[in-house]
């Protein structure tokens, strides 16, 4: 299989792989009916897997056919593009890091479902965040992007701390999630739940219990029982007990 050189090769190559069955599921998944989070996308029923395997034949596209990419109604041909970013951001020397990150940024407005940011915000913007701050400090970005009326920018803000996590860093998850919890949206909720999970899971338990003393009374019900998903079966329902009697006593 050779090397993909424009948009339309690329396009064609998701399209060779893509089934209207798996299409069909993926429009349910994403929620894409009216008044729903993924209302309008557009899917052409490709899995993840051979969307990579495609990403890696078309890793030398430039950004005039990556933006082509982007601005497509097509679910997989966006992701596409993002997982070239990511590959490219992964393989390139700092100054084109910078790059690849500012090219990201630009085109946030593409990374719309909870999916594109998932595979694409920690591994780019995170990362580039992470190496650029001053120890654990939280960069000014996420804490404007989490204050976003865009779902999925709050969505990106959030995600992208799991480059501070994985590196043994909790502070920006635990001050996002905190800064996080009022927020409306179920996935939301979810991702503040996953980032808390995986600081307990990664960084420190410790660390995630006293989050949880503080603030487990005002969680959402989601988020709640997303962090605390590894505890043991005694320690799960102690918690959930306590956001539940939080509930009985508001006014």
């Amino acid at each position: 299989m050779g090397e993909l050189s424009s948009a339309r090769a690329a396009s064609a190559a998701l399209k060779a792989e893509a089934s209207e069955e798996r299409a069909r599921v993926s429009r349910s998944f994403f929620k894409t009916g009216p008044g729903q989070y993924g209302e309008g996308d557009r899917f052409l029923g490709v899995t993840v897997p051979a969307t990579r395997a495609i990403a890696k034949r078309a890793h030398a596209l430039g950004e005039p056919e990556l933006e082509k990419l982007l601005a497509s109604p097509w679910h997989e041909e966006r992701l596409l593009a993002l997982l070239v970013l990511v590959r490219r951001y992964e393989r390139a020397q700092d100054q084109e890091k910078q790059a690849v990150c500012a090219f990201y940024r630009r085109h946030f407005a593409a990374v719309n479902n909870w999916d594109l940011v998932d595979l694409s915000a920690w591994q780019i913007l995170g990362r580039e965040l992470r190496v650029h701050a001053r120890g654990d400090t939280v960069p000014r970005e996420l804490l404007t992007l989490a204050d976003s009326s865009v779902l999925w920018e709050r969505r990106i803000a959030m995600v992208s701390t799991f480059a501070w996590i994985k590196e043994g860093q909790a502070r920006p998850a635990l001050v996002l999630a905190a800064r996080l919890l009022g927020d409306r949206e179920d996935l939301m909720h979810k991702a503040v739940g996953w980032m808390l999970r995986e600081v307990g899971k990664r960084v420190s338990r410790e660390d995630l219990q006293a989050f949880l003393q503080d603030h487990a009374h005002a969680m959402p019900r989601t988020a709640l029982r997303y962090a605390i998903e590894h505890f043991d079966a005694e320690a799960r329902c102690r918690w959930l007990e306590r956001g539940r009697s939080a509930l009985r006593r508001a006014p």
